[in-house]
Order: structure tokens, then C-alpha cells, then sequence
């Protein structure tokens, strides 16, 4: 994932976006502006994932991109998951930091400048967490929550430290994070896997306690029972690894 040389950017925002028809509006009432905010003080692009949506999302996202030259849209054949959405995302993106975030705004878009002001020379991972101890949910399904908060509360046992949420697509990534750390799975659990991965590197994460939301528009693409399995199945192989075959915390660069 190298950058075109002089890329100049100071910041990608990715968004992965699957039959999002119905929530782009507010994307782009809410979104915008932040983004025009970021842009006097930093070079900002944003790349929207199309994966393989079968309503309208693909003309609505070729249509934003129209009127911005430094809106790019990733389109998908059909429908790969959100693990690859990031993964194709990131892989054109250009900036010093990565920013990923929903399309739904279950985490607000005008929270992202407090996120990114949360980046230290010390810190390469800002992660968006509502279950930190002043963070909060509103509205959101219980069933959603059973599993988001239990998966993070057992990745927290298994990986150790002290970062309380690892479901939180909100997140804001050095460069060099994403370059070391690669997206493997395709589906939800890559949400997870990233910073369990990146924390075993020895990659340092500050916490961003927020508001998890409902999603106003349109419905979850989550289907509980697959993403349950995936992150069991992972958790297994991170505890079984962790028991057999230590692997030793990498000295964090210098950056």
C-alpha cells in the first residue's frame, strides 16, 4: 500500500458503503461540511467503497465524486463484505492518516476533528470507544450490543492492555499502521482483528470515548450468528497462539 510519490495528502477518510441509498443524504449533509472544515487546515480526500450495492448507492457516489476531485469511489463487483471494502479502500488512500468510519452515522461525522485531535507522536491508532467507562450507546438493538460489547470485553482478556472496544469501525490509523498491519478477513471481524493485530504488534491506541447510535436510515448488514462465529473462531486462534508460541511486542518505530 505505497502511496503515488508527492501524494501531499494529510488525511484519507474511507467509507464502505453497501446499499447505503437511503442514508447517503445524511452522509452528505453531515459529512460535507466536516469535510470542507478539515480542508483549511489539511489536504483531505475521501474515498467511498461501493460493494456491490444493488440500489441507487453507486450513481449517488458517482455523483459526489463528480463535484470534488479529490472524492474517489471504489466500485465492487458484488458484494465482498466490509472487511474487503476497507481493504480496497485503503489501499488507494494517500494520506499520512487513514480515518475509516460507518456510512450510517451510528458514529457522527462531525465528530471526527475530535478523534484526529487526539493524534500524538506517541499514539498510532485513535479509536472511537463507547464502551469506555465516559463513553455511552443510545438506542442501539440489545442484541447488537450483546455481542459488540461481550466480543470486546474477550478481546480485552485474550490481547491484554487497557483499550475497552474493538468493534468501533470509527477509528483514525497512521499510515504506517496499515502498511504493517494488513486487513485479512473479509467480513466484520476485520474491524476487530485490526487493532487486536496492531495492539500484538506493539502499536500504541489512544481511546475516543463517544456515543454509539442507532442508524437512523436503512437496515444492519450484520447477520449475528456468521460474525459470532468468525470472532470466536479468531479469538481461538489468538488464545492458542498466545499459549503455544508467545509472540514478542514489537519496539513501536520511531516516528
Amino acid at each position: 500500500m505505497t502511496p503515488p510519490p508527492n501524494a501531499g495528502f494529510d488525511l484519507s477518510i474511507v467509507i464502505p458503503c453497501y446499499n447505503e441509498g437511503e442514508s447517503l443524504g445524511q452522509l452528505e449533509s453531515a459529512l460535507l461540511p466536516i469535510i470542507a472544515e478539515l480542508r483549511r487546515r489539511a489536504r483531505v480526500e475521501l474515498i467511498l467503497v461501493d460493494d456491490g450495492s444493488r440500489d441507487d448507492t453507486p450513481q449517488r457516489l458517482a455523483r459526489l465524486a463528480a463535484h470534488d476531485r479529490d472524492t474517489v469511489v471504489v466500485t465492487h463487483a458484488y458484494n465482498r463484505g466490509i472487511g474487503a471494502a476497507l481493504r480496497s479502500g485503503i489501499a488507494v488512500a494517500r494520506g499520512a492518516w487513514i480515518v475509516t468510519t460507518d456510512a450510517d452515522g451510528t458514529y457522527r461525522f462531525d465528530e471526527i476533528p475530535a478523534l484526529l485531535a487526539m493524534r500524538a507522536p506517541t499514539v498510532d491508532i485513535v479509536t472511537a470507544s463507547p464502551y469506555h467507562p465516559r463513553g455511552g450507546v443510545m438506542n442501539v438493538p440489545a442484541y447488537r450490543l450483546v455481542l459488540s460489547r461481550g466480543a470486546s470485553v474477550l478481546y480485552r482478556l485474550i490481547v491484554g492492555g487497557q483499550v475497552h472496544t474493538y468493534t468501533a469501525l470509527f477509528r483514525a490509523y497512521r499510515r504506517e499502521v496499515l502498511e504493517q498491519v494488513p486487513v485479512r478477513s473479509d467480513g466484520f471481524l476485520a474491524v476487530a482483528q485490526l487493532l487486536a493485530e496492531a495492539l500484538l504488534s506493539g502499536y500504541s491506541v489512544a481511546e475516543y470515548a463517544t456515543v454509539l447510535h442507532v442508524r437512523r436510515y436503512g437496515q444492519s448488514k450484520a447477520r449475528v450468528a456468521r460474525i459470532t462465529g468468525a470472532h470466536l473462531r479468531y479469538m481461538a486462534s489468538l488464545l492458542i497462539t498466545r499459549l503455544i508460541a508467545p509472540r514478542p511486542r514489537a519496539d513501536r518505530k520511531a516516528l
